[in-house]
């Protein structure tokens, strides 16, 4: 009987991880996909990079610096022409139903992940329909003349110029490191879909299934090189509105929710069941007006727009006090800011006389575009909307809103089919660059991520200047008249610099908000 007793005993303690409680994250919408190279939406990145995939390297936001990741070391070549890292050892691939690795993360993988966004030659660049649109922005293709492996544990990136930004560059999501024998195992089969569907990583969770509205699931990493993560599962529980997020939380049907609108926090406040952690973020929203369309070719039309615009009223609508006011591209607090600029002061008569300067009088029609749901950098799309339709009323233009689904939406902006859109964007690491390239590059413009679709030599030159240089006051120069260009052509109506802010149980620990909007659930614990 002892026996028997001892034996159910084991057999219980077995199926206890299949039976715990997993983490539950109420999200606001499902991932593009799970190839994240190809794709640039922060939702993506989190269901992607920051859970099933590693960097080289990461950005400690705490320390304000780049750390190791999947690299134990780097070096800079003194020239600046070359940076040489050192991987870290046994380091395992995920193993799945649909993959089990022969050997352990070696230069391969990172020669492979790099060589299939900037080669056109290599046999899987063409298998992402819309191409690479980081990898573009940022000009890696024109940047690194090679990508070398040393030994199998020393690759070395080879670059055309010096360029100040690489290292930090490479903590983004689109930076991950895929494993390059499931993508030949993919290939000879034909199937180079199949990444994007059944992803395989490093990561601290392994990918289990997704369920497109519903859910995503994962199961934890066993063999993560950063250590076990506390929770056995985790499930991403797609929920678009934020108010059903916070409320899920609240009835414990949801151990975190992230991306709560401001009056989700303001209720939470008092509420014991629930946490509200925050940390000004490194964002922000803003409206971009594409100058590839008329009227919004015209630089006085788009001056017009941001003299029509009532931002405090907007502020006070959409933030409730939860953001500060933009002015320019990037937080004030990033290296390179110009705090000389000022913003565009509400006055309707002026805005009117510069309509009329363009042959506008009366007005015209246009259309803003919007998603369905709130997010961080925009908690609610249509107010944020209306705003707008009123004020540019006030000056003869006739705007319609658009709602158009969050993931038709990234398709159509990169594809430059707006007038006006409502957009945010957060850096991830701190550097100005983040924003400069991806959003106002000549060839972000073709990667689509530039929504302003504005291509200036001048203004181009001065992003890409500063890249190059290594001298922090000649970068902050460049920075300074970046900026000047940009406010004085009316590319974008800033908006404002969000609070990141997530809500969680009161039982849970472990889990801190980034700045960057990025996820980490390796030490998160449901007590």
């Amino acid at each position: 009987m002892t026996a028997r007793l001892t034996a159910l005993a084991a057999l219980l303690a077995l199926s206890l991880p299949a039976l715990a409680k997993p983490l539950t994250v109420c999200t606001e919408a499902s991932p593009e996909g799970f190839d994240v190279v190809r794709y640039n939406s922060l939702t993506t990145t989190n269901a992607s990079a920051d859970v099933l995939f590693n960097r080289l390297v990461d950005y400690d936001a705490h320390q304000g610096k780049v750390v190791p990741s999947l690299a134990s070391a780097w070096k800079v070549a003194p020239d600046g022409l070359s940076v040489t890292f050192t991987l870290r050892d046994k380091v395992a691939f995920h193993k799945t139903a649909w993959f089990s690795p022969s050997r352990p993360l070696n230069a391969d993988d990172v020669v492979f992940s790099f060589q299939r966004m900037t080669d056109p030659a290599h046999p899987w660049y063409k298998s992402a329909p819309n191409g690479y649109p980081h990898a573009k922005s940022f000009q890696l293709d024109k940047l690194i003349k090679a990508v070398v492996k040393v030994d199998a544990r020393t690759v070395r990136f080879d670059l055309n110029q010096p360029d100040a930004t690489l290292v930090p560059l490479l903590t983004m999501g689109f930076a991950s490191i895929y494993s390059a024998e499931y993508a030949d195992q993919l290939a000879k089969a034909g199937n180079f879909e199949q990444l994007n569907a059944q992803p395989v990583g490093t990561g601290p969770f392994v990918f289990q299934s997704s369920a497109k509205d519903s859910a995503v699931r994962y199961a934890a990493n066993p063999a993560y090189f950063g250590g076990k993560p506390a929770a056995e599962r985790l499930i991403y529980a797609i929920t678009p509105d934020s108010a059903v997020r916070a409320q899920k939380v609240k009835a414990g049907e949801c151990n975190i929710a992230l991306s709560p609108k401001p009056q989700d926090i303001s209720d939470a406040a008092g509420d014991a069941r629930i946490k509200v952690l925050t940390v000004p973020m490194f964002s922000t929203a803003f409206i971009a007006l594409n100058s590839q369309h008329k009227p919004f070719d015209d630089k006085r039309v788009r001056q017009a727009v941001n003299l029509a615009f009532d931002k405090a009223n907007y502020l006070k609508v959409v933030f409730a006090g939860s953001a500060t006011a933009a002015v320019n591209p990037f937080p004030p607090s990033t290296f390179g800011y110009n705090k000389a600029i000022k913003d565009y002061n509400l006055d309707l008569a002026r805005a009117k006389k510069l309509l009329a300067d363009a042959g506008l009088p009366n007005g015209f029609d246009t259309t803003i575009w919007i998603r369905p749901t709130g997010s961080t950098l925009n908690p609610n799309p249509k107010a944020g909307a209306e705003v707008l339709q009123a004020d540019l009323a006030k000056i003869g233009v006739k705007a319609e809103i658009k709602v158009i689904e969050w993931g038709e939406l990234i398709k159509r902006a990169k594809a430059g089919e707006h007038d006006v859109l409502f957009m945010g964007w957060a850096g991830d690491n701190g550097d100005a660059d983040n924003f400069l390239t991806p959003q106002f590059s000549c060839a972000a413009v073709q990667s689509g991520t530039n929504f302003a679709r504005f291509c200036d030599p001048t203004l181009d030159k001065l992003i890409t200047d500063a890249r190059r240089d290594a001298s922090p006051k000649l970068r902050a120069a460049n920075y300074a008249r970046a900026q000047q260009i940009i406010k004085e052509q009316a590319l974008w109506v800033p908006l404002a610099h969000p609070t990141a802010a997530a809500l969680t149980s009161a039982n849970v620990s472990g889990y801190n908000v980034s700045p960057f909007g990025r996820v980490d659930f390796g030490k998160t614990v449901v007590k």
